[in-house]
This record gives C-alpha cells, sequence and structure tokens, in this order.
C-alpha cells in the first residue's frame, strides 16, 4: 500500500510540474504583446521639420538619377512679373554636387516663419497646364519652377491672419527631405485654409 501512494505522489508531482512548464511557456509567449508601452521597434522617426501636406511632392517613387537634397540649394529669382493681386517669381534650384542629377515633376513649397522653420498656412497647389519634362542638372545647372505668391492683403485679416514669413520649405519632387530658401519680403497667411502660392514644374533653365 505504501508502494502505491508513493507512486501516486510522484505521478502528481510530474503532473504540476508539467502544468508548471505550460504555464511558463504561455507567459513567455505573451509577453511580446502590446501593453500599451511602446518598444524600440515600434517608436517614430524624428524629423528635423515638419511636412507640408500631400502637395509636398508630386513623385511618390524617385526618378532614376534624381538630385540628392543635400546637393541642392534654392534660391528665388526673377519671374514672370504680377498681376492684380498677386507676383510671380521663379524658383531656382542649383545642383552643387560633383555630378550630374536629375529633377522632374512640381516642388512642394511652403511659407515657414518664427525663425525655427514652422509651416505658415496651407503649402502650394500645383499648376498642372504646362508640360514638366525631366531635367538634367550638370554640377553647377539649374532647374526653375514658376511660383505665383497671392497677396495676403487680398483677404479679410481674420480669416486670413497674416505673418511675415522667413521663406519657403521646398521639397524637390520626389524626396522627404526639404532645403530653405531665404525671402524676407513675403507674408503668409497662417490659416490653413488659404493656399497664397501656386507652383508649376521645373523646367531647364
Amino acid at each position: 500500500m505504501t508502494g502505491k501512494l508513493t507512486f501516486r505522489a510522484a505521478g502528481a508531482a510530474a503532473v504540476a510540474l508539467a502544468v508548471a512548464v505550460v504555464v511558463a511557456a504561455c507567459a513567455t509567449t505573451n509577453s511580446g504583446q502590446d501593453t500599451g508601452t511602446p518598444t524600440a521597434s515600434s517608436s517614430s522617426t524624428a524629423t528635423t521639420s515638419p511636412r507640408p501636406t500631400a502637395t509636398a511632392s508630386s513623385t511618390a517613387v524617385p526618378i532614376e538619377g534624381q538630385c540628392d537634397t543635400g546637393k541642392l540649394t534654392g534660391s528665388i529669382g526673377r519671374g514672370g512679373g504680377g498681376a492684380a493681386g498677386s507676383v510671380e517669381v521663379s524658383l531656382v534650384l542649383t545642383n552643387t554636387g560633383s555630378t550630374e542629377c536629375s529633377l522632374q515633376g512640381w516642388p512642394g513649397v511652403s511659407f515657414v516663419g518664427d525663425g525655427n522653420g514652422t509651416q505658415l498656412g496651407a503649402a502650394a497647389s500645383f499648376d498642372r497646364s504646362k508640360p514638366h519634362p525631366t531635367v538634367v542638372l550638370q554640377p553647377g545647372g539649374t532647374a526653375t519652377a514658376p511660383l505665383k505668391i497671392t497677396q495676403a492683403l487680398n483677404y479679410d485679416e481674420a480669416e486670413c491672419k497674416p505673418k511675415a514669413a522667413d521663406g519657403f520649405r521646398v521639397y524637390p519632387p520626389g524626396s522627404t527631405e526639404s532645403l530653405f530658401v531665404k525671402d524676407a519680403g513675403v507674408t503668409a497667411c497662417t490659416s490653413d485654409t488659404i493656399s497664397l502660392l501656386t507652383v508649376g514644374g521645373l523646367v531647364a533653365g
């Protein structure tokens, strides 16, 4: 009788040990589930500057040989003049690299201010009325896009909420990296329901 009890006790201990192993395995499996605390893999990537709206870039996928934003500089040049309540200038992108590169499409443009790159108002809309061929830039070469700037004073001050801008944030077509183009003589509407900017496709020149 004692032998049978010993055998039963040993069997019960084995069953208890098996159950403990199963529970421990389940706990290990569930430990990787989302508990509401971000893990290293789910943390967001920091960006140096906020990106404009969906109109920031005309090309979702970069073209072959596309210019590296870090090897481009931007400036504002003479444009086609102005019309009632607006002025047109040229946005000029220059290849400062040592090899040729290409651009194609519309650059994303928005006003920035506050001395820290804060976007002011809505990003530029695209003027798609003219061709936008691929532009090949040799080292030192330039591509230009017409940029129409509507005067903020055309709008009711309470609606526009005008503010002096520092210049423009520009995203070359197909790029998620931007460059800053200084132009202290422009005024933005800080309301994101008003777009003062219209940009055309890049062309050689």
